[in-house]
């Protein structure tokens, strides 16, 4: 019953996100020409279509593409974070420690200042997207030896790559013009200006896919939460396990970061905060979070408009801000209530 209260209120915040972040902006919308609209995108007749073509402009091609684009960075980043929780078993596991972030991070920055621009930007989209996964491809490769990866070893392989990712993007920005070092650092903030229908498209593709394989994994997670020896026994490949949802976790980073920016704290939050609220189940867990990511990043971004007049905060400071904090309290809530992780 708890899981029903739960997912069901993630599931009004988020359609209430939904509704609100395309309603709101510097042109007055109406709900009913917002659902109207939506429901015209879905290709549903209605009488609540806006009669303003201006209106209706904006919804199709400004307001739907980034609520759209929001929550499925967000969705992504969080069952990353649910996915690396996993196979780590550590709740302060995130995606970043694989070094995907980082690696997207410095291909974007070298695209930025090489001046690569193909399709409105698609060239630095598809620089991060691929840089980010050869990051982790290095990370794992760097990690195994003798047919398995330790875990300790991939971390301590993570970090260095992230630094060594850190000390590229610094080079990067050294050698650039203002323009591009400008770019650079607001990218790295994180920003969901400018989306548009294509990028949601391949968003989509590769994130809802990705997402549904995550689930389909979850009992093996259950498993491999009792330790590698006992999930071995029960039938369990875990080097496998491990192999393979890295590489789930590198793909739906990849297509976050690379059309959003460096988004922080999501992937650790989230599914650190379900974990609480519904246990360590992870189909519920793995599903709670997606919606919950979803819907933490439309208010981000709604929040990020809307929050200074005539002005787009980068989202990633907006998730920092409320990140950093929140976890601080999760972090004390959980080593008082059971004097560990539990």
């Amino acid at each position: 019953m708890r899981r029903v209260v739960v997912l069901a209120t993630l599931t009004g915040a988020l359609l209430v996100g939904l509704v609100v972040s395309a309603r709101v902006g510097q042109l007055p919308v109406s709900t009913t020409d917002v659902v109207g609209a939506a429901l015209a995108r879905l290709g549903i007749t209605s009488g609540w279509a806006p009669s303003d073509e201006v209106v209706a402009m904006t919804l199709e091609q400004i307001r739907f593409p980034r609520v759209a684009l929001s929550a499925l960075v967000g969705a992504a980043l969080a069952v990353g974070g649910a996915v690396m929780q996993a196979i780590f078993g550590n709740p302060l596991a995130e995606p970043g420690v694989v070094g995907v972030s980082s690696g997207a991070a410095l291909g974007a920055a070298a695209a930025i200042a090489s001046g690569v621009s193909v399709a409105g930007g698609a060239g630095v989209a598809a620089a991060a997207f691929v840089c980010g996964f050869l990051a982790t491809f290095l990370v794992y490769v760097t990690a195994r030896a003798n047919g398995r990866t330790e875990v300790v070893t991939l971390l301590l392989t993570g970090i260095a790559v992230n630094a060594f990712a850190g000390a590229g993007i610094a080079l990067v920005m050294f050698v650039g013009d203002t323009a591009s070092r400008e770019q650079i650092v607001f990218w790295q903030l994180g920003s969901l200006n400018g989306a548009r229908w294509h990028e949601v498209a391949v968003v989509t593709a590769i994130v809802v896919p990705t997402t549904l394989i995550a689930l389909a994994l979850a009992r093996r997670y259950d498993l491999l939460s009792l330790g590698e020896r006992s999930a071995a026994h029960l039938g369990v490949r875990v080097e496998a396990l491990r192999v393979g949802s890295i590489a789930l976790v590198a793909l739906l980073t990849a297509a976050a970061v690379a059309f959003a920016g460096i988004i922080s704290f999501v992937g650790l939050v989230v599914p650190h905060s379900i974990r609480m609220l519904l246990g360590p189940s992870h189909r519920g867990l793995l599903a709670a979070s997606a919606i919950a990511g979803a819907a933490l990043l439309v208010w981000c971004d709604l929040l990020a408009r809307t929050a200074v007049a005539g002005a787009d905060l980068p989202i990633g400071m907006i998730t920092a801000l409320i990140g950093g904090p929140f976890f601080f309290v999760l972090i004390r809530q959980a080593r008082s209530r059971a004097g560990g992780w539990g």
